[in-house]
């Protein structure tokens, strides 16, 4: 028989025989012993493209995702290190005009200069931007901190950081030295950018997929909760005076070392441990205590860590490491970690640290008092901090993808009000506090979207290997934004006041348009189809069906390669297929010894309806009674001259039962096709 290609034209295929093809796949599984296991993972998989469930299914049994560890944890690293991140953040803005005065007559006292206002501005310039580059170069070493010392010793080495800087703080004003206030901000920064680049991965790695969203944004409410408490302790009233402004600076450390009480009963990732160190029983234990279940009721997840450490090792076998230069140029990765990078970017050039930055100052310039200003300051955080805890189940049950699009619309809409009514605020009284309803309508339209999402995107998008690198990447884009905004506004709203608003609702509406085309849903899916999807940089398709299952994902390790195609990619679930369009190409029929000679898997009948399987990903559905071999009767029914011929397949006439329920019958079934084929 000639070795040539051949088309079989499957126009008549009914969908009655697609329905009869499942149950012979079904029962093929079941047949081999292994119909249970893999009806369950099929069933776990159908919400997929879906809603995903409140629960988490363990070895068929509903468990609760919310265990008492999961939430020890949860709580235990947003008091203290996402929190502090976001205290730091704003705690500058209030007690501005009292520390300057500080570091003037600090500097005159101790080095006899009498600084003029320019020289004292870009003194204050130092002091506020060296907390951002303090952060840039924390968030790039947070990938090699959590590889090289774990998700739960970067927790420890951030906190150790915290407190460090805030005994350097309360120092300060005692000393009288403007160095070691300088050198807090520096030190509090890499903690900050630590937090931001480890703490959303560690939190939703830990964290079963049902509620992985709701782990993912206890960072960012964390930050929120730190900018709001930053806020209000600054006022005049409570801490904001000249006597106590070094203690306000350090009083995030009482959190920090109130959550350190809780550091050594956190879990490690088991995730980390399984994969990353290849301590499996570690990983394994680690993974049963964050579950609250044992071992052998967590199939699937043991499963998974299994395939992921393979994969590993079969990478790390063929040269494969990750490095912050491979991932930054593995063409397979660069679509995800744009994404990661626009987000984190683009989050600060939607202008929401312009304003908190410089709140008090815009609200001044909407009419209001100095204390009614800050006062609204306070209102505008209160309302992000609100929006935040709604985002915690909204992010569960809307998805990632259209929260965050819609968040940028709704925000580029409100900028672009805010700048028209503060363009005439004197035009009617009431204009001055239509002008504050705009800012705390953009604060809550950014809330639930463009707020929390970008800090855990990140983990939602990579696998495991390239995850803390991408995420570092992430983080630095973040800090490097922030660091832009902070030194740019002042000069923008002086040149161009507030039609500088529009510049950031443009940079949102050009970010809306890009996640419209390329952010695919990862609410529920597994980072390997996420990668599956994203593999083709600006030309992938992120509304194609899924080409293969999280089930063939797992089992396949060129998938999660950084330069793989995968073979599957090529198909379609069978449910997405009209049968009037079908069209098949095959190679000339070969013989047995031809057909696994290279193959290292078809060694067995088990392996082999895996492999032929894993091209079909057919949903779980009930087995049809029956034993009658089929595969001969279906090279019967078509003739070898309508096969070489190219003409249709014609559909089955009757119900196509399943494969015996033995090994020995369908070893002697697959001796029985293969003969008739080399025939």
């Amino acid at each position: 028989m000639p070795k040539s290609s051949t088309s079989f034209y499957t126009s008549n295929m009914s969908l009655a025989s697609l329905d009869r093809a499942k149950d012979f796949v079904k029962g093929s599984l079941k047949a081999l012993n292994i119909g249970s296991s893999m009806e369950h993972r099929m069933e776990c998989e159908q919400p997929i493209l879906g809603t995903s469930a409140s629960n988490t299914s363990v070895n068929g049994e509903q468990l609760q995702g919310w265990t008492p560890l999961l939430v020890l944890t949860g709580v235990a690293t947003t008091l203290g290190s996402s929190i502090p991140v976001g205290y730091n953040i704003g705690v500058m803005n209030t007690p501005a005009h009292i520390i300057r005065d500080f570091c003037n007559g600090t500097v005159a006292d101790h080095y006899g200069i009498s600084m003029g206002p320019s020289q004292l501005n870009i003194l204050w310039s130092i002091i506020v931007s060296i907390f951002l580059v303090g952060g840039v170069t924390g968030s790039l070493s947070g990938g090699w901190v959590a590889d090289r010392f774990g998700r739960k010793g970067a927790v420890i080495i951030n906190n150790v950081l915290g407190v460090l800087a805030a005994i350097l703080f309360v120092s300060s004003r005692h000393a009288g030295s403007v160095e070691m206030l300088l050198l807090a901000r520096l030190i509090v920064g890499l903690s900050s950018g630590l937090v931001t680049s480890t703490i959303p991965m560690y939190l939703t790695e830990i964290a079963p997929v049902s509620i992985r969203g709701a782990m993912g944004v206890l960072c960012p409410l964390g930050i929120t909760v730190g900018v709001l408490v930053a806020q209000i302790l600054g006022l005049r009233s409570v801490l904001g005076q000249d006597e106590t402004w070094h203690y306000l600076l350090g009083l995030f450390a009482l959190l920090t070392l109130l959550s350190a009480v809780a550091l050594p009963f956190l879990p490690e990732s088991p995730k980390y441990l399984y994969i990353v160190c290849g301590q499996e029983e570690r990983g394994i234990k680690e993974l049963s205590r964050l579950r609250g279940a044992a071992p052998e009721k967590l199939v699937d997840e043991l499963e998974e860590l299994r395939a992921a450490h393979k994969a590993e090792q079969e990478l790390a076998a063929s040269g494969v490491s990750w490095s912050m230069r491979s991932v930054a140029c593995a063409p397979t990765l660069r679509l995800p970690l744009l994404l990661v990078c626009a987000l984190q970017i683009g989050q600060q050039f939607s202008g929401i640290n312009a304003v908190f930055y410089y709140s008090v100052t815009i609200f001044e310039s909407a009419g209001l008092t100095k204390q009614g200003s800050q006062f609204a300051s306070i209102g505008a955080g209160g309302i992000n901090l609100l929006i935040t805890i709604i985002a915690i189940p909204l992010v569960n049950r809307c998805g990632r993808r259209q929260l965050v699009i819609a968040s940028c619309w709704t925000a580029a809409v409100c900028l672009v009000i805010l700048c028209v009514s503060i363009t005439y605020i004197n035009a009617a009284s009431w204009m001055p506090y239509f002008c504050i309803f705009t800012v705390l309508a953009y604060v809550f339209c950014y809330g639930f979207g463009l707020g929390p999402i970008p800090y855990f995107i990140g983990s939602e998008l990579f696998q495991v290997g390239p995850r803390p690198i991408a995420m570092s990447f992430g983080s630095m884009a973040n800090w490097c934004g922030n660091f832009i905004i902070g030194m740019t506004f002042p000069s923008l709203q002086s040149f161009i006041g507030q039609y500088s608003f529009l510049l950031f609702a443009t940079t949102t509406v050009f970010l809306a348009v890009f996640l419209k085309y390329y952010l695919p849903e990862s609410k529920g899916r597994d980072p390997c189809d996420i990668a599956e999807i994203l593999k083709y940089g600006l030309r992938s398709q992120i509304h194609a069906p899924v080409s293969s299952s999280r089930t063939n994902h797992r089992n396949s390790s060129i998938i999660c390669a950084p330069d793989a195609v995968s073979i599957s990619s090529r198909h379609q679930r069978i449910s997405d297929i009209n049968p009037d369009s079908l069209v098949l190409e095959v190679s000339s029929p070969l013989s047995s010894c031809e057909a696994f000679s290279n193959s290292t898997v078809l060694s067995s009948p088990a392996a082999i309806i895996h492999h032929n399987n894993s091209y079909t990903n057919l949903p779980a559905i009930p087995e049809l009674p029956g034993k009658n071999p089929i595969l001969p009767s279906i090279i019967n029914e078509s003739s070898p001259s309508d096969v070489m011929s190219g003409q249709p397949v014609r559909s089955l006439p009757r119900i196509m039962p399943s494969i015996p329920e033995n090994l020995a019958g369908a070893s002697s079934q697959l001796e029985e096709v293969l003969t008739v084929t080399d025939g």
